[in-house]
């Protein structure tokens, strides 16, 4: 079939096919032929092609539709995907096989058949195709983590606020988090930061936990395990900086967070709220924290993620002054 396309020598093909692609120009319904010497990239329109490039119609391949999910479905589900597992919203065996066939690097669908609970937040799955475990590497910002989402607690959906926390960490900090799980946080601050205090009361996280900084050859993290009111006084005005992600229950530990806090140290506290109480997270963190005699600075509250109909993970980044 015939379309428009610009010619560019072989050694400028690649930036300028993405030139093109940045600007919505490229015709993606064909594949793009070349030469010994020359590119011919296909496009939807002259508009925005600059004047020394040579454009003219010439006949091209189509391109191969990459089938998706909702081609095989007829509609799109709800799921998510930890490693190489894939969690369903719905039981489905169809869905199940259509993420087998559509995601290669799926081998195991699962369906939650319990909700996460109990002091540890985790849940208990059904095979619905595919390798019958739950065990997995997650890969994420340049780290690798090995979890079983059945024994220890693991939201890839706090991706980008690992990365936004890990990025406010200074280089001379010591950093404590009080609920470290497999380590997702406490591993990507360890590349920023002085040290890392990894705190959690799962032994089978610690044990997720142990390998996963070894896998990421990290040196700089200690690893404690037990109930965070236990140990508390061991690291009393050690941290820099305090995680607390634990947000059903944080502000039950604010007293531990507070006696591990050096004068000033920052705090990442998380919470859930509704969405018409967005702001009511840090009321609520203040009003606790002056009845302990303690003063709050807000820096942030921010929606980090959705956590059920109307109710959002909610992270308050403060400064604690007393």
């Amino acid at each position: 079939m015939k379309s428009l396309y610009v010619k560019v020598p072989i050694t400028k093909g690649e930036s300028t096919r993405k030139k093109l692609a940045e600007s919505g120009i490229l015709n993606k319904s064909f594949k793009i032929r070349s030469d010994n010497q020359f590119l011919y990239v296909p496009i939807s329109t002259r508009k925005n092609i600059p004047p020394d490039m040579e454009i003219a119609t010439g006949e091209f391949e189509e391109a191969k539709k990459h089938e998706t999910i909702e081609d095989l479905l007829g509609f799109i589900p709800s799921y998510e995907i930890i490693g190489d597992i894939a969690i369903l919203s719905e039981e489905d065996v169809n869905v199940a096989r259509a993420i087998l066939k559509i995601h290669k690097n799926v081998r195991t669908v699962l369906y939650p058949v319990s909700p996460t609970t109990g002091e540890f937040r985790v849940r208990d799955f059904k095979v619905v195709a595919g390798e019958p475990r739950t065990e997995t590497t997650h890969k994420e910002h340049g780290c690798r983590y090995i979890v079983d989402i059945q024994r220890a607690y693991f939201n890839p959906h706090l991706s980008t606020e690992r990365a936004r926390v890990s990025a406010q960490v200074k280089p001379g900090e010591t950093v404590i988090d009080m609920f470290a799980g497999v380590g997702p946080f406490s591993i990507l601050i360890a590349k920023r930061a002085k040290h890392v205090i990894a705190i959690d009361k799962n032994s089978d996280a610690i044990l997720f936990l142990r390998k996963n900084v070894e896998l990421n050859s990290i040196t700089n993290i200690e690893i404690i395990q037990g109930d965070v009111r236990g140990v508390a006084a061991r690291f009393k005005g050690r941290a820099d900086r305090i995680i607390m992600n634990l947000p059903h229950k944080a502000s039950e530990f604010l007293d531990e967070a507070i006696e591990m806090l050096r004068p000033d140290g920052i705090m990442h506290y998380y919470d859930i709220r509704h969405e018409d109480d967005f702001e009511g997270a840090a009321v609520n963190l203040c009003g606790i924290a002056a009845r302990r005699g303690v003063s709050i600075k807000v820096f942030n509250t921010r929606k980090v993620h959705s956590y059920a109909p109307h109710k959002y993970i909610v992270c308050v980044d403060c400064q604690v002054t007393s």
